[in-house]
Formats: C-alpha cells, sequence, structure tokens
C-alpha cells in the first residue's frame, strides 16, 4: 500500500503494547489444518464499504491464505442488535472456528462473545472493539481520526477559527469508537472554535443527523455555522443536503469518515471539505490473517501483527492491530484511494463531476 503509507508519514501510530499479552488466555481452538470456517459478522449495509469491501476482501484472503479450502461464513446484521445477536450465536451453533465481528452494539454483543469462548470459539473484533473475552482487536486508532478530522476543521477555519461557531455531529453512543472519536475531535477543538452544538447519533443514520442540522440551522442561523464536524461519511452527506437546502450557496468546511465514492465525489466537488481514509484493504486483509494465524495456532505471526493493546469496559489488554489513517482531501486522491485500487477515476469522474475532475487535474 505504497501510496497510503506515503501519505500517512505524518500519522504513523506508536505501538503501546507488548508481544503476546492479554485477551487469548485458552480461548483458541485447537491448531488445524487449512479447512477452516471463518464467521464474519458485519453490521449494516448502509455503509457502503462493508459490502463492496470488507466482506469480499476477507473471502478472498481467507481462501488465498489457505489453499482454497478454508471458506467465510457471512451475516450482515442490517443495523439490528438482536439480528446480530442471533446471527452471532448461529456461527457459534454453527461451530465455525473463528469469529470476526464488527459489533453494532459493543455492549449487547458480550454475551455473544462469551457464549463463543465457552464454546472454544476465539472472537476477534473487527473495525469496532466488542465488549466481552475478546482474543483480538483489529481496526484503526479512533482517536487519532477524530484528531485528524478536527484539525482539518481548525486549518480550515485560520484565523478566524476562536470566534467560529461549529457544530458536532458523532456518532452513535452505543459504538465505543464514537467516544474514541469525539475524545479526540473535542482535544482539538475545544479552546480553539465555539462548539454550538452537539448530537449523539443513534445507529449513525444519516435521517436523525439530517433532521438535527435542520434544527440547528434553524436555532444557530444559517449564515453563523461557519463549519460541521461530522463522524462519518453518511452523516457528512445529510449535514450538506440539510444546509443546501435551507439555502447554502456556499457549504461551510463538513468532514466525514471512511472515503465513500458519494464522499470522495463530494471532496471532488468542494461540497464536502475532507474525509477520512482508512485503509479497507489493509484492515480486511489484517483481518483474515489474525483470523487464520489464531485457528492454525501460529502465535508468533498472530502477535507480530498485533504489536499493540487496547483496553474495553469489560477487557484488559486485549492484542490489537491498528492501522495508520489518512486525511483525503482534493490535494491526494490520486495517491490515496486510486493508488490504493479502491476507486478508479472513472468512477469517481462521472459526467456530474467531470469539470470538477479537471480542475484538480484529476484524469
Amino acid at each position: 500500500m505504497v501510496g497510503v503509507t506515503a501519505a500517512a508519514s505524518a500519522l504513523t501510530l506508536t505501538a503501546c503494547g507488548v508481544l503476546g499479552v492479554g485477551g487469548s488466555d485458552g480461548s483458541a481452538s485447537s491448531a488445524k489444518g487449512d479447512d477452516i470456517t471463518v464467521g464474519l459478522l458485519l453490521p449494516d449495509t448502509a455503509t457502503a464499504r462493508f459490502e463492496k469491501f470488507d466482506h469480499p476482501i476477507i473471502a478472498k484472503e481467507v481462501a488465498t491464505l489457505t489453499n482454497g479450502k478454508g471458506k467465510v461464513v457471512y451475516a450482515n446484521a442490517e443495523a439490528s442488535p438482536a439480528t446480530q445477536s442471533r446471527q452471532f450465536q448461529d456461527m457459534v451453533a454453527r461451530k465455525v472456528d473463528v469469529i470476526l465481528v464488527d459489533a453494532l452494539d459493543a455492549r449487547a454483543v458480550a454475551p455473544d462473545v462469551q457464549k463463543a469462548k465457552d464454546a472454544g470459539i476465539p472472537v476477534i473484533a473487527y473495525d469496532r472493539l466488542a465488549q466481552g473475552p475478546v482474543d483480538a482487536y483489529v481496526s484503526h486508532d479512533n482517536e487519532l481520526v477524530g484528531q485528524v478530522q478536527a484539525r482539518a476543521i481548525v486549518k480550515a477555519l485560520g484565523p478566524k477559527a476562536a470566534s467560529s461557531k461549529v457544530v458536532m455531529m458523532n456518532g452513535d453512543p452505543a459504538d465505543p469508537n464514537t467516544a474514541l472519536l469525539k475524545k479526540g475531535a473535542l482535544g482539538e477543538l475545544q479552546g480553539q472554535v465555539d462548539i454550538v452544538r452537539q448530537f449523539d447519533t443513534d445507529k449513525w443514520s444519516p435521517a436523525v443527523a439530517r433532521a438535527n442540522m435542520k434544527k440547528t440551522i434553524q436555532s444557530v442561523g444559517l449564515g453563523n455555522i461557519a463549519a460541521v464536524y461530522s463522524a462519518n461519511d453518511g452523516m457528512a452527506g445529510a449535514v450538506i443536503d440539510a444546509l443546501k437546502e435551507a439555502g447554502a450557496t456556499q457549504v461551510p468546511p463538513v468532514t466525514g469518515q471512511d472515503a465513500n465514492l458519494d464522499a470522495v465525489q463530494r471532496v471532488v466537488s468542494g461540497a464536502q471539505y475532507m474525509t477520512v481514509y482508512k485503509s479497507f484493504l489493509d484492515e480486511a486483509t489484517d483481518a483474515a490473517q489474525l483470523a487464520v494465524d489464531k485457528v492454525k495456532g501460529k502465535d508468533i505471526q498472530f502477535d507480530a501483527l498485533t504489536r499493540d493493546t487496547v483496553d474495553s469496559s469489560t477487557t484488559r489488554n486485549i492484542p490489537a492491530r491498528l492501522v495508520p489513517v489518512v486525511a483525503l482531501t482534493r490535494d491526494n486522491i490520486k495517491q490515496t484511494v486510486i493508488a490504493d485500487g479502491v476507486y478508479t477515476v472513472k468512477d469517481i469522474c462521472t459526467p456530474a463531476y467531470a469539470a470538477d475532475c479537471a480542475a484538480i487535474g484529476l484524469k
């Protein structure tokens, strides 16, 4: 991933853990050969990356690592914690060898993680840190994501930052990533801007974010909103729609996260100020590698990938793989999502965006 490595040089993560510590006390199944079954539980289909990238990348990597003999059993919760719990229990009943779970509700999934552990099935938390006795965690430094987003806002506002009114659209309070994102963002925004409104957004719902933005425009005034911190791209799109509907001819800086295709196009057009690109390829590939290593009993390889550690509210010193992130702007689209093969120029530069692409030399 040469493009992202170069772009992320200023965002290098420092490992904070030690090799082989915690989180895997006897929960791994006996070492197996290549006939591995990986259970993959993803949270929703509204976030484009899960269906388009994460699932197929993990499935392909598991097959590659097992000489075509391993398989992935996949289920998507469609934004329902109850559905995810049933899917999790089904994975345990099917006696899969390892479970990768992107928890829709970190607390609600904890009893299911415990059931898997009791059944001797290791659980790796993917993208979001689940509660319960998970064996490892693969994600990004989410506090850093919040910092990167907030720094972009302060930079965009420049000398006027201190007197500028900023609205914060945070994520789902049931998602542990939300607290980390908020912590990182507030650490950069407090004392630097005037935060006039903050919202937590149930299930990261764009509809909820849009409604909250409309209320804010009415109470604060369209012309008084200097920037909007949006924790992800889905909400960013809703916020931008609300601003335009209210009559904004020039949208103030709005942040995002996930580098969804429509968000990248909004960045190209100038409607969205930035998004955070988190390499789906690296995260999904690392998750597949950890899952296979765990089942095969390859402790040295497993430890080499999990040199960080994180704590949940229920489990300490969880071995973690934290992938670097990049602030994606109009200036580095070629070096990030295009260089990594996430999108092609043709994907981004549809007729509606052809002029904007030409203006930034994207061709």
